[in-house]
C-alpha cells in the first residue's frame, strides 16, 4: 500500500468533481492526490513519515492558477515606483520626487503601472517628468506594459533621437522629428530598456524565486506564462534544480513578427521540453496592441481615427507562422484586444490545424462583436480574460479606454457572461504586472466589475458579471482546460496533481466584496507545502 507523504484533514473541501463535490480529508503521495474522502477513509494511508495537517475547518479548493501572467518579465520590469491606484499627474510627480531622493546620483528612476489618465491634460511627454526626476534618466511603464515614458536623459542615454521603422507595430512618438518620450509597444520600449543597467543573473534568479513565493502567499499554485523564449526554459531548469520553482508553469515561445524561418525550425523541437513543474507547449503571438494608444486592431477606427493596423505589418505572415506551430502540435495563444484582431485570429485558427487534445486560445478579447462571440464555443477556442483589467476603467465610461472606443464598442466590453452563456470555456488571470496577481482580487472583479468594497460604485457593464462558482472555475478547472490539463488538474480527485489552495472560508460562499480579506491558510504545489500561514 502506498503511504501518504501528506494528509490534510478537518477541511471543507470543494472538489469541483461532480462525482464527489465535497469531502473532509485527502491524502497525497509523490505529488499526486491518492485518496479523497472523510478522515477515516484516508487514515489507512498514514505512515510513520506522513505529515498531518489539520485545517481546523478551513476550506480547500483546487490550486488557484493564473491563466495569463508574466512572472519573469514582471520581476524584471516591476521595479521602482508602483503607480497602482495613482490617477493624477500631481501624485505621479510627487512619487517620482520621492524616488529620485531615494536613488543614488547615477541611478535610473524606474516605475510601473502608470495610468494613462494622469496625462490627459498635458500629454505623454518627457517634459512632464524631467523636473521631477531632476534631469536623471527615467523609464516608466504604463499599466498595460505596451507603452512607456522615457525622460530626456533616458532618451539621450539610449541614443534615441528620432523616428525609426520597426518590424512590428511599434513607434517612437515624435513631434517635429524629435522624440516626445512616449514609446509604443515593445520594440520601441526596448531601445531605452536596454540602456537600463542590468541586474546579474544571480540577482534575477533570486528575484524570480521571491516573486513565486509572493504568489504562493496569495494562494497561487500555477501560472500560464505569456512571454518567453528558449533561454527562459534554461532558467526554469536552473530554478527547479535549486528548489526555487514553487509554482507550476506552462511556458511559451513568443514569436515576434521579425522571426526568421530558420529560427522557427530551431524552436519546433522544443514542444516537449519540460521539467517536473514546468513544460513548454505553446506559441505566443501578438496581433495587436492596446486601445488607449490606438494600437488595438479595430473593425472601424477609434474616436481619433486610430486602430486600423495590425501588430504584424503582414498579417498573412502571422497566419503562416501560426499554421507552422499549430501543425507541429503547439497550442497557439494570441493577444487580441480589438474586435478585428479577434476576428482575424479566429479566422487564422480555423484555417490552421490543431493537434489532438490541443486547444488554441485568445487572450484579452476586450471588445467582441455579436457575430464572432459564438465562434469560440463552435470552433473550440478558449477565451482567456482578465476581469481585473476593468479596474482601469470607470463605470461612467469617462476613462481613456472608453473614450477611445465610444459607446457602441463599450457595450461589448469584456463579455465574460455572454461567452460562458454561449458555451465557451473561460480561463481567468491577471496579466501581472499589468494588474495585481492576487486571485482573490481577480475573482472579486469577475463577480463585481467594480472595486471590491466600494458597494456604491457603478460596475462596468454589470450584465456581464460571473457567479462565485464561475469565478472560482476560471482560476481552477477553466485554467486546466485552457492548457489541456483537465484530466490531471483543476479538480480534487484521486490521480490528479496535488496542487491545492486552502482559505479560511469557501471563496464561493464569501461575498465578493469581502474576498480581499479572506486569509490564505495553505498553498500546496506538487504535494509540497510552499506557503503556510503563521
Amino acid at each position: 500500500m502506498t503511504r501518504a507523504s501528506l494528509i490534510i484533514e478537518n477541511a471543507r473541501i470543494r472538489t469541483l468533481d461532480p462525482t464527489r463535490p465535497t469531502a473532509g480529508a485527502l491524502a497525497i503521495a509523490d505529488g499526486t492526490i491518492v485518496a479523497v474522502g472523510d478522515r477515516h477513509e484516508v487514515a489507512e494511508l498514514r505512515g510513520p513519515r506522513t505529515e498531518i495537517v489539520d485545517l481546523a475547518g478551513a476550506a480547500l479548493v483546487p490550486g488557484l492558477v493564473d491563466s495569463h501572467l508574466h512572472p519573469f518579465y514582471g520581476a524584471q520590469r516591476a521595479r521602482g515606483v508602483d503607480f497602482t491606484g495613482i490617477r493624477t499627474l500631481d501624485e505621479v510627480l510627487g512619487a517620482l520626487r520621492q524616488e529620485r531622493a531615494r536613488c543614488s546620483e547615477d541611478e535610473w528612476v524606474l516605475g510601473y503601472a502608470l495610468a494613462y489618465e494622469a496625462f490627459d491634460d498635458v500629454g505623454i511627454s518627457a517634459s512632464a517628468i524631467d523636473d521631477a526626476v531632476a534631469g536623471s534618466p527615467a523609464l516608466l511603464s504604463f499599466v498595460d506594459l505596451h507603452t512607456a515614458l522615457a525622460s530626456s536623459a533616458a532618451l539621450a542615454a539610449a541614443r534615441v533621437d528620432g523616428p525609426r521603422r520597426f518590424e512590428e507595430g511599434a513607434e517612437i512618438v515624435c513631434a517635429d522629428g524629435r522624440p516626445t518620450g512616449e514609446l509604443r509597444e515593445h520594440a520601441a520600449v526596448a531601445l531605452v530598456l536596454d540602456a537600463v543597467p542590468e541586474r546579474s543573473e544571480e540577482q534575477l534568479l533570486a528575484a524570480y524565486r521571491d516573486t513565486f513565493r509572493k504568489m504562493n502567499e496569495s494562494g497561487l499554485t500555477g501560472a500560464h506564462v505569456m512571454l518567453g523564449g528558449p533561454s527562459l526554459l534554461d532558467t526554469c531548469r536552473e530554478l527547479e534544480e535549486r528548489g526555487w520553482l514553487s509554482i507550476r508553469l506552462a511556458m511559451p515561445l513568443h514569436q515576434e513578427p521579425a522571426i526568421a524561418d530558420d529560427e522557427i525550425e530551431r524552436r519546433l523541437p522544443l514542444l516537449g521540453a519540460h521539467g517536473r513543474r514546468w513544460r513548454c507547449g505553446s506559441a505566443k503571438f501578438f496581433i495587436d496592441g492596446v486601445v488607449e494608444t490606438g494600437t488595438a486592431w479595430l473593425l472601424a477606427p477609434d474616436a481619433q481615427g486610430r486602430g486600423t493596423d495590425p501588430f504584424w505589418h503582414d498579417p498573412e505572415r502571422f497566419s503562416e507562422v501560426v499554421s507552422r506551430f499549430a501543425g507541429a502540435g503547439f497550442q497557439c495563444v494570441t493577444h487580441a484586444i480589438g474586435d478585428r484582431a479577434v476576428r482575424f485570429t479566429l479566422d487564422t485558427y480555423r484555417a490552421a490545424s490543431v493537434a489532438p487534445g490541443v486547444r488554441h486560445r485568445i487572450e484579452h478579447i476586450e471588445t467582441l462583436t455579436d457575430e464572432d462571440l459564438p465562434r469560440f464555443a463552435r470552433e473550440g477556442v478558449v477565451a482567456s480574460m482578465q476581469a481585473i483589467h476593468l479596474e482601469n476603467m470607470h463605470g461612467d465610461r469617462s476613462d481613456p479606454w472608453s473614450r477611445a472606443l465610444g459607446p457602441d464598442r463599450c457595450d461589448r466590453a469584456f463579455r465574460m457572461r455572454d461567452l460562458i452563456d454561449s458555451g465557451a470555456r473561460l480561463a481567468l488571470g491577471s496579466d501581472w504586472p499589468v494588474a495585481r496577481f492576487d486571485p482573490r482580487r481577480g475573482m472579486a472583479w469577475a463577480q463585481l466589475r467594480r472595486e471590491p468594497g466600494e458597494r456604491d460604485a457603478l460596475p462596468y457593464n454589470g450584465n456581464q458579471v460571473l457567479t462565485p462558482l464561475e469565478a472560482l472555475e476560471g482560476y481552477t478547472s477553466g485554467a486546466a482546460y485552457a492548457v489541456g490539463d483537465e484530466r490531471v488538474s483543476g479538480r480534487i480527485t484521486p490521480g490528479f496533481r496535488a496542487d491545492l489552495t486552502a482559505l479560511a472560508h469557501d471563496p464561493v460562499e464569501v461575498p465578493a466584496d469581502d474576498l480581499l480579506d479572506l486569509p490564505v491558510v495553505l498553498t500546496v504545489v506538487d504535494g509540497e507545502i510552499v506557503y503556510r500561514a503563521s
